[in-house]
């Protein structure tokens, strides 16, 4: 199971004392995620303020500061729309990015992603499937770039706990219909966070935790960062893992 951590997402650095505007800071709870078990990193490039920034000093600076203090680790970057609507002005940023991610996640839902995603391949850039709901799934099936996905995100909303599991269901069902062998992520956000990620064990699926998805460790006490929500979520896959093998000893006996 590759388990990825998101390190921010697009939250005001007032929602936790781990968000911040400063990379370093950031750079050096990423490396305490890593030593904890992520595999991967997910992060929302900053400018100055705190907002969310495509724009390539921005970009530069959150992936060199990210790379010097977890080599090796890859490390992926947000393209939302939500940074800019502008679909022209979003491709011009990506274009003039100057060091690139190992990948970048795209959401179909959103206007000009099949450009967004054809621009990011061509600067050998992989890409992320950010799944949402039917209009998203729809959207990434028909797309030109569809075949050059590296894996699908199935992304669950801000929903109950007993919401989860049939709307996940319904969506990873959708994804392997269209393509069986995909590597799909399942998470979720807010109170889908935690019962997304055990639905994503009990499926052999991956997934990711931290705190752009939720601010709370499972039994709800406030995460003092991002390391700490991956040593749960690491903890609940050895566990898991541990139960499965028990299992099929008491099988075999």
């Amino acid at each position: 199971m590759l388990l990825q951590v998101c390190l921010n997402g697009a939250r005001a650095v007032a929602q936790h004392p781990a968000l911040t505007a400063d990379v370093t800071l950031t750079a050096a709870d990423a490396a305490r995620a890593v030593a904890a078990g992520a595999r991967e990193i997910h992060v929302h490039p900053k400018d100055a303020e705190g907002d969310d920034s495509l724009a390539s000093g921005d970009v530069g600076r959150w992936l060199v500061a990210l790379r010097e203090a977890c080599p090796g680790v890859p490390i992926g970057v947000t393209t939302g729309a939500w940074i800019e609507s502008d679909v022209e002005r979003r491709l011009a940023a990506i274009g003039e990015w100057s060091v690139l991610p190992d990948f970048a996640s795209v959401n179909w839902h959103e206007a000009g992603a099949d450009e967004v995603a054809a621009l990011l391949l061509r600067r050998g850039v992989r890409i992320e499937a950010g799944i949402w709901d039917a209009t998203g799934l729809d959207a990434w099936r028909r797309s030109p770039v569809h075949a050059d996905t590296m894996r699908v995100l199935v992304e669950m909303p801000d929903e109950a706990a007993d919401m989860v599991r049939r709307h996940a269901e319904g969506l990873i069902a959708h994804v392997r219909l269209d393509d069986p062998g995909i590597p799909i992520l399942l998470h979720g956000e807010q109170r889908s966070a935690w019962p997304a990620f055990t639905l994503a064990v009990e499926l052999g699926l991956d997934s990711r935790v931290g705190l752009e998805d939720t601010l709370a460790l499972p039994d709800g006490r406030t995460a003092p960062d991002n390391a700490a929500l991956v040593r749960s979520a690491a903890a609940f896959v050895t566990a898991a893992d541990a139960e499965l093998a028990s299992s099929a000893t008491l099988t075999e006996t």
